[in-house]
């Protein structure tokens, strides 16, 4: 019989190591990854360390340490409606179910709880199920496959767990006295379980089961009468949902949540208890808890101790209205077990005692679940329920679902760990200390993003936490004190596991730190404690010529024992012993001989001083060592000065004319800044005067002390002010003359033609004693509000002198007015503030002062009464901004100053002129969404809009804004682009990337020109954003690039729209209007209508019109194939798109794609290992590294000779002698040439001037010979020696550009190339890829593929860790290595690290289960004379695997296929007597070779391709667009200086040109073209292993090429066009190459007319990169291959040297043979 459930197994051991790739803190989460069903339940042995995982629908065991290796499975015929044994017959309903499998506390309702075991008795895993009614087994706890005891035919009293997955069970193991048992002893399983609507209704909500079977009759699991069972009337209505079963001293407790049906009818929480050895079920009683804030459903929960007492902790949710679903609103409460057994007890006690009634005469207690009894009168089994619930205050609420919880406890403290719906563990102190307890959130952790949280377990050790979730167990550290280094940091974890370990300098658990008590171990949750630290240093700066004792002054320091030593450190320099006394601690300074050397510059030293405890830092500070010879040596103009005024206490000593700290010199001259004491200022005393707005500036005069010399104090005299100084004043009023202090001797002088203020002696009138009354000139504001409030400002003349002369003298209409005296000026201005009136009134403002008549305005004022009556909007966003207009009477009352609009609390500032009737403000921001009142305030009075309420809304959200660009006129300037909604302020890069651009207005030309349709037609604005109209209809746009745009019009000419005849043709590009001209539509039907009839008329007629009959039909055939080239445009415009669209839609597999594998640029090769490569491509070994290989008794001779042969190279006329001659020898090959020329390049790599001037001879020589044939052929091939000496010359150049600029993007394009074709298959057998750009090497198969993550153990120094790697099920197994190499080896080179094939790959399952897997073994799958390369598909390798990499046995090795076959096109042969051939995803035969001859099959395949596999390969193109773009701007961008050899030799060519009479301008670009991009870039483009340390795969090169043809393409000046025949490259990038060739054409022209005359700066640098690389170049072992080709053509050599005039002159013929010589050990008669 097939079980119904299942487990997974997993041993989980050891501290968890850090990852190896992961980031904090998941580096220090180990997680195990079991996809397929949904995980439900955690359990774990405490004695083996085991952890058993229920999961649904699979079956899997396994030896620890392995990850689970799941199985389908699915359970025989079942239905909840029917009882086992289920036959089809006999019940229909029945099928074939999933299995689930649930233990404790998950919601999926089957519960699974783990057996003890008696002595003898063996141990076993209890696991029950949905299925058959929820019947249980018994299995082996060493291996979960072993069935201990299975209910192989149940009775219905063996259903023990819910038959619907949506109902919970939980279980809880005891054992109990019984005389009837074996032993004495009865081992129970307590059950509790909800109702289900299906199968038997009879299974009670809580029964006692058997756990093992005993002689007849008494079956395992079996519900008996005598063990006991709850008795209830009615169960369904109350919809139970068990959530957490536990023992605790003599008593089971069930918490539950389900439906108060007696009182409110909601949803509560319950709190069930049940004595163990009751088996009549009396005992059981209900408690409702009460979290307070609303949290009414339990989600989890664990017994723990809570202040060393035990308490059940509980995290609770709110639920939906009357429902039990929970929210996000979730809370931990913690419920002491004293307290609930004791209102559990009183419940009792009650419903026993007192018919359920307290003492004041209310219901406490009563029978639930609809039991037809009462309390007193109860039979057994009866269910007692309390009323009074247990309340608790929530220790932390939470706006998340917390779904699960498990605690640990530290030295005493409890921490209750939380996990959320969202995949978040938060930690949650509950500490306490002498007189405070804290219950807080201290930490969170992300495990698992997105998925819930269903079960918390601690290990054996209770160091880590296991947490489950619905496809992963991950296990974390409990706390993780070691990431914090520093007391600062460590104390600021604030995590009640950890503290500061004072003399171990570690962050730690207590238990961890040796010395553990209060002071030596800082607890990091406590917030008092503190660090030790240096309060104070004494002496803090001291003279470095003087060594000192130094008192450190030291807080919080440890208690030390006599045996404890600490020690001084002075930055580096040898510690000091201390002396420790109290808190203060002595120790001596450096000698002054050991101090470092004082920095340049300066006149001190500043080094750290560190107390010591062995080699622990316990405290630092710094100290400063000054030298007083410094600070005079700094200021040679003037030493003394500085010295004695120096911050450092150095004195002048005049007789050595030194700076000093020794003070005993003589007739020293002491720092005055340190010594002197301050000299007291004199204080200089001025009578005020009081005069409106003078301000009287601040002078600082600067002390200067000269030493030795006191002196005394100065007196300063009094400043006499003469009369004139009266004028100034000026006072127009006699309250001013008041205000002048008396010691001036001003008066008020009347009596000639104007008062003023004068001085007494020049007073010609009669100086006044009193003022003439006060004068009102002025009164504002006119109006104000009945409840006064608002400030009254009233101007005129003799207002008095002080605010005291107004005391109640000022009223308006009547009113007092109250002066502010802070606002008063003499005379001129009173400021009041007005009183309430009665009602509306209006009158003059009186002023009086003294005994003078009162002075009256002659403006009256208003007393007024203003109303609101409307608010328009009624609503708008909480930041606010909204624009408010409140409607009313009378608003213009008092000032607009004195008028504020509120908006609830919040003003809203006015933005218009206000009038009597409205007024407008702008809104404020609020704190949350609400409906508020809106009122106006003018000083006193208050007025609300009646019956109206402002609603404030939540901010608009703006989740996507299209177009993300636009053109503009270019004169304006943008500065950004957001969305102003009021106040909410939506910047467009918020909302998406990238940020909004602007461009240039698109330019269109006029009809009918031969240049294209315009400049920059796509630029911001996408095909469907134009409109073209032709007359008065619309010409439907079918494409549009940058330089043309193509509409189909109208079958039939339209109507004009303007008085033309013609319809005219306008194109709209959003605002932009622009009038093409006018379009003819042609009405002939035939452009030879009259060919025929012609064709009767006379011959010369007939000749006429044949001639004119061809050029009509070329012209029609011209334009027909014009109109083919813009449909085949158009038609590979629309499918990009349309794959552009399509690639956009699909979701991100979450990867960065290149920028993930790191954005870090690799450094190029070293410049030998890239002149190697490029010098000599494909060559074994390294010539340029290589040592002479001659015998040493000929060493000497041999070196002689190179020397000789070194000479006659450095010879211009000998070398190109020599060059011309091997030319023109037949068996000279093209290998040859090339070879020679870089031997060339490496033997006078010491002199590139003179390299460069040979080059340039014999490129004159090359021109010369084509100029006279066809001179658009030379350079396009390397036919010669000067070809390839120019493309290493242009090699050694470039170096440098390509380090600097040129070499991220092409490493970032061969990354991103890399990274796009691994995301597909690839055949390892003929090298096609699903992702490629090159038609040739597509996989145009469908191969079914998984993408996997692997977990590679990793070995980092002594520890092993876990690695992801993405891979494909369908990768070979040295696929898989090299992925694993490339994620292990990132960063490093490929030269760097082992080999694929020195690896083998090891798949661990388990702790026996280690598996070697290869690429062809004894299962690997032959048929016929085909063999399949094995993959992780055949070996059946599950996502999540644990694998290594080992190194290879030397069998494998033997073995290994790829030591027998090559990749790409080539068929593998295994070294076997018959012919067996190797195949991957597909046979060679079913990729056959292009065709070599062009046929019709061909022709019609080639116009197939692009059908039906361009758009996987548009995909790949439009990933790579970017990377591509970026390497051709790096390489063709001038916005920075073109290389100085580029620009060189670009001059140099266009001399040529000049010289030679060439102007065709089409033949200096070939050459340019030649020369650089063809002749360096594509040869760097299609080999990027030239430049970097990395393998190119035949995949990675076939991409390569095309990007390498379409830079070719762009360098060419041919016309770019494509047809349906053309090849599918030119096809992928018929839209870009236009572009890019603007840029090669741009990029020519910017260097063509750049200032020449850079010959000389070429010369420099071509010395400079001699003198750089000629060392790493070794030009003896270049000379000595030379010398095999002068030695092969010998004669040919000597013969032409003795035919040249000038080598006979220079003997040149005679020194070749004195090297030849001493190479060849020959005498000669020379």
């Amino acid at each position: 019989m097939v079980l119904p459930q299942l487990l997974l197994l997993l041993l989980l051991l050891g501290p968890a190591p850090p990852a190896a790739c992961g980031r904090v803190p998941d580096d220090v989460i180990t997680r195990v990854e079991l996809r397929g069903a949904p995980l439900s339940h955690l359990l774990l042995d405490p004695r083996s360390g085991q952890l058993y995982v229920a999961e649904s629908t699979t079956c899997t065991t396994s030896a620890p340490p392995a990850a689970p290796q799941p199985r389908p499975h699915r359970t025989p015929l079942d239905s909840p409606d029917c009882l086992p044994p289920i036959l089809a017959q006999d019940c229909p309903a029945a099928g074939s179910r999933p299995i689930t499998t649930s233990c404790c506390c998950s919601t999926n309702g089957r519960r699974g709880r783990r057996g003890g075991g008696e002595e003898g008795e063996e141990r076993g895993l209890i696991v029950c199920g949905s299925v058959l009614q929820g019947i249980c087994d018994r299995r082996s706890l060493a291996n979960v496959s072993e069935l201990l005891y299975t209910t192989s035919d149940p009775v219905d009293t063996q259903y023990v767990a819910a038959n619907d997955p949506r109902v919970s069970t939980v279980a809880v193991v005891i054992t109990t006295a019984s005389k009837q048992e074996a032993g004495g002893r009865l081992r129970l399983m307590l059950v509790g379980r909800g109702y289900t609507s299906r199968g038997p209704g009879d299974v009670p909500p809580v029964t006692a089961r058997r756990l093992a079977p005993t002689p007849p009759p008494r079956l395992a699991f079996s519900q008996e009468e005598e063990l006991g069972k709850l008795v209830v009337g009615s169960y369904s209505e109350y919809n139970n949902r068990f959530v957490y079963a536990f023992r605790h001293g003599a008593h089971a407790y069930f918490l539950l949540a389900r439906r108060d049906t007696r009182h409110r009818k909601e949803y509560l929480s319950f709190v069930a208890r049940l004595c163990v050895s009751d088996r009549g079920f009396y005992s059981y009683v209900e408690l409702p808890l009460l979290c307070k804030g609303g949290y009414n459903l339990a989600r989890g929960a664990r017994l723990a101790p809570d202040l060393a007492r035990p308490a059940l902790f509980i995290t609770m949710a709110k639920g939906q209205a009357s429902t039990p679903v929970a929210t996000d609103h979730s809370a931990l409460c913690v419920y002491g077990m004293a307290e609930l057994d004791e209102m559990l007890s009183r419940t009792q006690e009650v419903c026993y005692s007192q018919e359920g009634r307290g003492s004041s005469g209310l219901e406490e207690a009563y029978i639930e679940y609809a039991v037809s009894s009462v309390c007193l009168r109860l039979p057994a089994g009866s269910p007692i329920a309390s009323s009074i619930p247990l309340p608790a205050t929530p220790t932390i609420t939470m706006t998340t679902q917390l779904t699960a919880i498990t605690t640990a406890t530290e030295a005493g403290h409890t921490i209750a760990l939380l996990g959320d719906k969202e995949g978040n563990l938060h930690k949650v102190a509950h500490t306490h200390s002498r007189h405070t307890h804290t219950r807080k959130l201290y930490d969170s952790v992300q495990v698992d993003q997105g998925s819930e949280v269903r079960e918390l377990l601690l290990d054996r050790t209770r160091e880590h936490a296991y947490v489950l979730t619905s496809s992963k167990v991950s296990r974390l550290p409990v706390a993780w004190c070691e990431r914090k280094t520093g007391c600062q940091a460590c104390l600021s974890l604030r995590d009640p596991y950890c503290g500061w370990c004072v003399l171990e300098g570690k962050c730690s658990r207590q238990h961890e730190c040796s010395r553990n008590s209060s002071n030596h171990w800082l607890w990091s949750f406590e917030t008092t404690n503190q660090c030790v630290s240096i309060q104070s240093l004494e002496p803090a700066n001291q003279s470095r010529d003087v060594r000192v004792q130094v008192t450190l002054t030291v807080a919080h320091l440890p208690t030390l024992s006599e045996q404890d030593a600490l020690s001084c450190a002075f930055g580096l320099l040898p510690r000091q012993q201390t002396v420790v006394t109290g808190t203060t601690i002595n120790c001596q300074s450096p000698s002054p001989e050991l101090l470092p050397a004082r920095p340049t510059g300066s006149d001190h030293l500043t080094l750290p001083v560190s107390l010591m405890f062995g080699h622990v830092t316990i405290a630092s500070t710094h100290m400063t060592f000054y030298d007083c010879g410094a600070v005079g040596q700094l200021n040679t103009s003037s030493p003394c000065m500085a010295c004695v005024s120096s911050v450092w206490e150095c004195n002048w000593c005049p007789l050595d004319q030194t700076c000093s700290s020794d003070p005993s010199c003589q007739h020293a001259l002491h720092n005055h800044k340190v010594t002197t004491p301050p000299i007291a200022t004199p204080s200089i005393t001025t009578p005020s005067v009081a005069t409106p707005s003078v301000a009287t500036p601040s002078i600082t005069t600067p002390l200067i002390a000269t030493p030795s010399i006191t002196t005394p104090p100065i007196a300063t005299p009094l400043i006499a002010t003469p009369p004139y100084s009266h004028a100034p004043f000026s006072p127009p009023h006699t309250p001013y003359m008041r205000a002048v202090p008396e010691a001036y001797g001003c008066v008020w002088c009347t009596g000639s033609e104007s008062s003023s203020c004068a001085f007494n002696q020049s007073c010609a009138g009669i100086p006044a004693d009193t003022c003439p009354p006060p004068h009102i000139t002025e009164v504002v504001p006119v109006s104000g509000p009945l409840e006064g409030g608002v400030l009254v400002t009233i101007w005129g003349s003799n207002l008095g002198v002080r605010p005291q002369d107004l005391e109640g003298g000022v009223s308006v209409v009547g009113e007092p007015c109250t002066p502010k005296p802070d606002k008063y000026l003499i005379s001129t201005r009173i400021v009041c503030e007005l009183q309430p009136a009665v009602g509306p009134k209006e009158g003059p403002v009186l002023v009086t002062v003294g005994t003078h008549r009162p002075g009256r305005s002659s403006q009256l004022f208003t007393y007024r009464d203003p109303q609101v009556v409307a608010v328009v909007p009624s609503q708008g966003p909480v930041s606010g901004g909204t624009l408010l207009t409140i409607q009313g009477q009378r608003l213009l009352t008092g000032l607009t100053s004195d008028l504020t609009a509120y908006v609830g609390l919040q003003p809203c500032s006015l933005v218009e002129q206000v009038s009597d009737s409205r007024l407008v403000c702008r809104t404020g921001p609020s704190e949350g969404s609400a409906d508020v009142p809106v009122r106006i305030v003018i000083g006193r009075s208050e007025r609300t809009v009646a019956d109206a309420l402002y609603r404030y809304l939540d901010d608009p959200v703006i989740t996507d804004a299209s177009p993300s660009e636009s053109f503009y006129d270019p004169e304006v300037r943008v500065t950004g682009v957001w969305f102003q909604m009021d106040n909410v302020q939506i910047h467009y890069h918020s909302i998406k990337v990238p940020v909004f651009s602007y461009h240039p207005n698109p330019e269109l030309f006029v009809l009918n020109r031969e240049t294209p349709d315009g400049v920059g037609l796509t630029r911001a604005v996408s095909r469907g954003e134009v409109v073209v109209r032709l007359g008065d209809e619309e010409c439907e746009v079918k494409t549009l690039d940058d330089t043309h745009l193509y509409c189909e019009p109208p079958e039939e000419q339209p109507s004009s729209l303007t008085a033309l005849d013609l319809p005219s043709l306008t194109v709209g590009l959003g605002n932009l209007q622009v009038d093409l001209g006018v379009v003819q539509y042609d009405s002939s039907p035939s452009p030879i209508p009259l060919a025929a009839q012609l064709g009767l008329g006379a011959g010369a007629a007939v000749v006429v019109l044949s001639v004119l009959v061809v050029i009509l039909m070329y012209r029609r055939k011209s334009k027909q194939a014009l109109r083919d080239y813009k449909k085949v445009l158009l038609q590979l415009e629309t499918l990009e798109i349309n794959v552009g669209d399509q690639c956009r839609k699909e979701p991100d597999d979450g990867h960065d794609g290149p920028h993930r594998c790191g954005r870090a640029f690799p450094a190029l090769l070293d410049f030998q290992s890239y002149a190697q490569r490029v010098f000599f491509p494909g060559q074994q070994g390294a010539l340029l590294s290589q040592k002479l290989d001659v015998p040493e008794t000929r060493r000497a001779a041999v070196e002689q000779g190179l020397s000789g042969l070194h000479k006659l190279l450095n010879n211009k006329a000998f070398l190109i002698k020599f060059i011309h001659t091997l030319e023109a020898q037949q068996g000279f090959s093209q290998r040859d040439r090339g070879y020679v020329a870089s031997l060339l390049t490496v033997a006078l790599h010491d002199k590139l001037e003179y390299f460069t001037e040979v080059m340039k001879t014999l490129l004159q020589h090359l021109v010369l010979q084509y100029a006279s044939k066809n001179p658009k052929l030379m350079l396009r091939r390397t036919e010669t020696v000067v070809e390839k000496m120019l493309t290493n010359w242009m090699s050694i150049c470039l170096y440098s550009f390509l380090k600097e600029v040129a070499g991220e993007p092409l490493y970032m394009l061969f990354r991103a190339i890399k990274y796009q074709v691994d995301k597909g298959p690839v055949d390892a057998v003929t090298g096609r890829a699903k992702r490629t750009l090159n038609d040739s090497h597509l996989l145009r198969e469908d191969i079914d593929y998984r993408p996997m993550t692997l977990s590679v153990l990793v070995k980092n120094d002594e520890d092993v860790q876990p690695c992801p790697v993405r891979v494909l099920d369908t990768d070979t197994i040295t696929q898989v290595k090299e992925k694993i190499l490339d994620q292990t080896y990132k960063g490093a080179a490929f030269s760097q690290r082992p080999s694929a094939h020195a690896l083998d790959l090891e798949w661990r399952s388990g702790q026996a289960g280690h598996l070697t897997l290869s690429d062809d073994d004894v299962t690997a799958i032959v048929q016929g004379r085909w063999k399949k390369l094995n993959t992780l598909q055949h070996y059946k390798v599950p996502d999540g695997a644990t694998v290594a990499l080992i190194p290879a046995s030397q069998a494998s090795t033997k073995g290994s296929v790829h030591q027998v076959y090559q990749t790409a096109e080539k068929t593998p042969i295994l070294e076997e007597e018959e012919e067996v051939r190797l195949w991957h995803l597909v046979k060679s035969s079913e990729e056959p070779d292009a065709p070599r001859r062009s046929s019709m099959r061909e022709r019609e395949r080639a116009k197939a391709i692009p059908e039906i596999y361009l758009t996987r390969l548009l995909s790949m193109k439009g990933t790579l667009q970017k990377f591509v773009d970026d390497v051709f701007v790096a390489i063709l961008n001038t916005k920075r200086p073109p290389p100085i050899a580029v620009r060189f030799f670009f001059d140099f060519l266009d001399d040529m040109a000049e010289k030679h009479a060439i102007d065709d301008p089409e033949t200096v670009h070939i050459w340019k073209t030649n020369s650089l991009p063809l002749r360096f870039w594509v040869n760097i483009l299609k080999n990027p292993q030239f430049v970097f340390d990395v393998q190119v795969t035949d995949s990675i090169d076939a991409v390569l090429s095309v990007i390498a043809q379409t830079f070719i393409d762009s360098c060419t000046t041919s016309e770019h066009k494509v047809g349906r025949d053309s090849p599918v490259n030119k096809l992928l990038y018929a839209r870009e190459i236009p572009r890019y060739k603007q840029m090669v054409e741009r990029y020519y022209s910017d260097i063509h007319s750049a200032a020449s005359g850079c010959y000389q700066e070429m010369n420099s640098t071509l010395t400079g990169l001699s003198g750089s690389f000629a060392s790493e170049m070794s030009s003896l072992v270049a000379l000595h291959e030379l010398y095999k080709y002068i030695n092969k053509y010998y004669d040919k050599v000597m013969s032409s040297l003795d035919e040249d005039s000038g080598g006979q002159k220079m003997q040149l013929a005679y020194r070749l043979q004195q090297v030849a010589a001493l190479l060849e050990n020959k005498v000669t008669d020379l």
